[in-house]
């Protein structure tokens, strides 16, 4: 295993030597785009056009430009997709067990740059990896074009282990501050245990007051893991996006669209993944036989959780996995299940992870539509996934600022 690592990461090197060398001139240069069908990110269909790329941006959408550097017509174009919540550093160990977060190890970081490029190449554009301080590197060489990979916001260290009877608002305050000057681009926050041990709330409701207060004064987002009576907690305390969102009520559905709070839930891959990966799971920090029955009792709750959060006016959701180790590069196996499961209108689930994502990433103006004067993440299906939601799963052109990294069509 530990050549495969080391075999993957000198391609995925060499690749990058290939793309640094062209990096400049790519940007820069004029690129034209013909497509047939494409979907604006904001819900729009456009037809028989081609859009214009220079200097990593959208610059024009002009049926007549030319000449034609890429022909994806008879393919599916649209903006690269937004993931709102994985875990890009968790992989699996030598001994093929669960190695989880904040491992530092070589094989690790060698696990971490594949993880990246998968998702890059399963057409993921922008992700938030939330949960562990090793995001960090990985943001910062990504962002540098030492490595490739998708767009990576990161908490660095998650606000957890923090209960009802330990840490004062100050103390989290403090907390929170310190989190802005590690160079956190968005605040973590656990307001619940995991769904394997109950889903029970571990913050009061002064705590979360702090956080999110404190995160806002500081130009910060939050994201609060939050199941049953966390929900409303988080609402009621100004915090930006609730995850996973499981065991809401309706009337919590009804008060995070009155207050604008965005949602996040997951249909089902990350459980389908764990029950997939379940011997690599069993017995690590965390994994045990009550947890593994929990989570296959909770995934049809998941589903239901989604078909309300969709019936609900004004809720917005957007799109994220939760994916961690098995699950990087199947990102968009949550498209499925939203649509086959949860009952979302496909083109609703393609938004959400384009424009609505972008703007819940406080990025509304620069990813996740295909509009002039926005990054040129744009990506093409093999497929039309407003017919058939599997097609998802068939990207065959990836765009990231203006940088082509991948190129399967014929």
């Amino acid at each position: 295993m530990m050549r495969l690592a080391c075999f993957v990461f000198a391609l995925l090197i060499l690749n990058l030597t290939i793309t640094g060398q062209l990096f400049s001139q790519s940007q820069s240069k004029r690129t034209v785009i013909a497509a047939g069908t494409v979907f604006d990110g904001k819900g729009k269909v456009l037809h028989n056009t081609r859009i214009v790329v220079q200097d990593g941006k959208v610059v024009a959408i002009d049926p007549k430009a030319g000449p034609i550097d890429y022909d994806l017509r008879g393919l599916t174009v649209l903006p690269g997709w937004i993931d709102a919540h994985a875990h890009v550093t968790w992989s699996f160990g030598p001994d093929g067990k669960n190695g989880g977060a904040g491992r530092t190890t070589p094989e690790a970081a060698y696990a971490a740059a594949e993880n990246a490029w998968a998702t890059l190449m399963a057409g993921f554009t922008t992700i938030q990896s939330v949960g562990s301080p090793t995001d960090v590197p990985l943001r910062d060489a990504i962002a540098s074009g030492r490595l490739p990979g998708p767009r990576i916001l990161t908490a660095v260290e998650p606000l957890t282990g923090r209960g009802p009877q330990t840490g004062t608002p100050d103390e989290i305050r403090a907390f929170i501050r310190k989190q802005k000057e590690a160079g956190a681009d968005l605040i973590k926050i656990f307001a619940s245990a995991s769904i394997r041990q109950g889903g029970g709330m571990t913050l009061s409701q002064e705590q979360l007051n702090a956080a999110c207060d404190e995160a806002k004064k500081l130009g910060l987002r939050t994201l609060v893991h939050a199941y049953k009576d966390a929900v409303r907690a988080a609402t009621l305390a100004g915090c930006t996006e609730v995850e996973h969102g499981t065991l809401a009520t309706d009337d919590d559905l009804k008060l995070m669209a009155a207050k604008g709070t965005y949602l996040d839930p997951q249909a089902g891959l990350v459980i389908e993944n764990y029950l997939l990966n379940k011997d690599r799971y069993l017995g690590t920090p965390g994994y045990t036989a009550e947890g593994f029955a929990a989570m296959e009792k909770i995934l049809p709750v998941n589903h239901e959780l989604v078909q309300r959060a969709s019936r609900t006016p004004g809720l917005k959701i957007v799109f994220g996995t939760d994916a961690v180790a098995g699950a990087h590069g199947r990102n968009a196996e949550e498209f499925i299940d939203r649509v086959r499961d949860g009952g979302v209108d496909p083109m609703t689930a393609m938004v959400s992870a384009n424009s609505l994502g972008a703007e819940a990433m406080g990025l509304g103006n620069q990813i996740g539509s295909i509009v002039p004067g926005w990054q040129a993440d744009i990506i093409a299906l093999d497929g039309d996934p407003l017919k058939d939601i599997t097609a998802v799963r068939r990207v065959v052109f990836v765009m990231k600022g203006g940088v082509v990294y991948k190129n399967h069509h014929k």
